[in-house]
């Protein structure tokens, strides 16, 4: 995955919610355009619900999932 790519699922309008996963299995769930950002190698993505964060090389993204189940 790189940061491109991963722009364009943020920028979709209208926003889409998405799923994350990492090569260590974890999944994280992007629910609003504002609760994440690109930055060069890093992904962080925050969680309105527990006033989490959470930072991911990008390197280490293995899969990108629309709601509807779609794998990017």
């Amino acid at each position: 995955m790189n940061p491109e790519a991963l722009r364009k699922f943020i920028e979709k309008r209208p926003f889409e919610p998405f799923e994350v996963q990492l090569s260590s299995g974890q999944v994280y769930r992007v629910t609003h355009p504002d609760a994440v950002m690109i930055l060069k190698n890093t992904l962080v993505i925050g969680d309105p619900t527990n006033d989490a964060v959470v930072w991911c090389a990008v390197i280490h993204i293995t899969a990108i999932r629309r709601e509807h189940g779609t794998a990017a």
